[in-house]
């Protein structure tokens, strides 16, 4: 949960006139969620930020749908997916429910000619390769393999990339994202047993300001359409603001496992929380240590929850011939567990190096057409004995 956090110029009370050393007004914006009732930061603007100057087009980017009720376990060849040179036109969406959107992407240039705006849901940037750089109205913060970005929905920003070899691993959330309720106390500070805290999360560390007019292009998502909004002032004009409301990262290589004598569930893995799914970080840590103990998954039946697993490196020990940025789903309905051999390989073992993203959501996937381009077909009988 982000903490009050301040970056740059702002007035000593709320709501008061502010003028810069010319005597010209700063603008203020309240750039909140949930009415006024979630988190949000007070904005201070060079320029107003309400000066559209046209609405160019609008088009629609609503997935498309090829299985919409699906009960069919799947492996995805997630790199199969091919690099694109548009930052938004890289991202495919593989699975899709009125909650949220998991998508993949392999951008190759940077996102610098417009700038980028989602109303309709908070952000989850994986990063699995590649390094760089995102630029938001809030403040810039850099980035690299390994982090998660989380962009609360509403926030303009812009991403800059090192290479054109960068791969992500993006859900799309129509609810708030927050870390998970059991790891803060009533204040919202992280709990001594958190596998992460306050000092892992990163807020934006350098504000630029932009005073300039002109024509910026800026694409909005709202209702699964993109329209073009020509703005007459920059964007990126904030000079300073405060509050709860922000961009930030946090590695997966900060998240510090939880284990145990014997198997520990999922949720000692869970990161991110919503009302409507979770995300969790598989990470490299020691194996239970029950002298008869096994360190591989129990057979488990996925009654109320889809679940999607995104693996990043190393060697994912419940699983046979899995790779690099594969994604797995396991429907809700039926039960899946360790492959044929896992469980036994095993037993003995005393650490894994693997490295995943798990996203479990509570109401059901549908399979769009882009999922269906990578799908190995065959997944489904993969427990079958050989």
């Amino acid at each position: 949960m982000p903490r009050y956090y301040k970056l740059g110029k702002i007035p000593p009370k709320r709501h008061i006139i502010f003028k810069n050393e010319q005597g010209e007004f700063y603008y203020e914006e309240l750039f909140g969620t949930i009415g006024f009732d979630g988190m949000s930061s007070l904005l201070y603007h060079t320029q107003r930020p309400t000066q559209v100057k046209e609405v160019v087009r609008s088009y629609d980017v609503a997935p498309k749908i090829a299985v919409s009720k699906n009960m069919k376990a799947m492996r995805l060849k997630g790199f199969d997916v091919p690099p694109t040179k548009d930052f938004l036109e890289s991202r495919k969406i593989i699975l899709a429910n009125s909650d949220c959107y998991i998508a993949l992407a392999a951008p190759q240039h940077s996102l610098r000619d417009y700038f980028y705006k989602n109303t309709d849901s908070d952000e989850v940037l994986f990063i699995h390769k590649g390094k760089g750089k995102l630029r938001s109205f809030l403040g810039n913060i850099d980035f690299e393999y390994g982090d998660y970005i989380v962009i609360p929905r509403g926030m303009i920003y812009q991403i800059d990339f090192e290479t054109e070899d960068n791969r992500l691993f993006i859900v799309e959330s129509k609810h708030p994202i927050y870390t998970p309720k059991r790891y803060r106390n009533w204040f919202g500070q992280h709990l001594e047993h958190a596998p992460f805290c306050e000092r892992d999360m990163h807020p934006p560390s350098e504000l630029e300001t932009f005073n300039q007019k002109g024509e910026f292009l800026v694409k909005v998502k709202k209702q699964d359409t993109i329209h073009e909004f020509v703005y007459a002032a920059h964007p990126f004009s904030v000079v300073g603001w405060d509050g709860y409301n922000y961009p930030y990262k946090l590695s997966i290589h900060d998240f510090e496992p939880i284990t145990g004598r014997i198997h520990q569930p999922p949720p000692v893995h869970q990161t991110f929380e919503t009302s409507a799914f979770v995300i969790c970080s598989f990470v490299p840590r020691l194996y239970d240590y029950h002298p008869q103990s096994i360190p591989a998954p129990y057979n488990h039946s996925n009654i109320d929850s889809d679940e999607v697993l995104y693996y990043v490196d190393g060697d994912f020990m419940s699983r046979n011939n899995i790779g690099k940025g594969q994604i797995t789903l396991h429907p809700a309905g039926i039960p899946h567990g360790p492959h044929p051999g896992a469980m036994e390989r095993s037993i003995g073992q005393t650490k894994t190096e693997e490295l995943a993203v798990m996203v479990d959501t509570f109401k059901p996937l549908m399979v769009t057409e882009e999922a269906v381009k990578i799908d190995t077909g065959d997944y489904h009988t993969s427990w079958l004995d050989h």
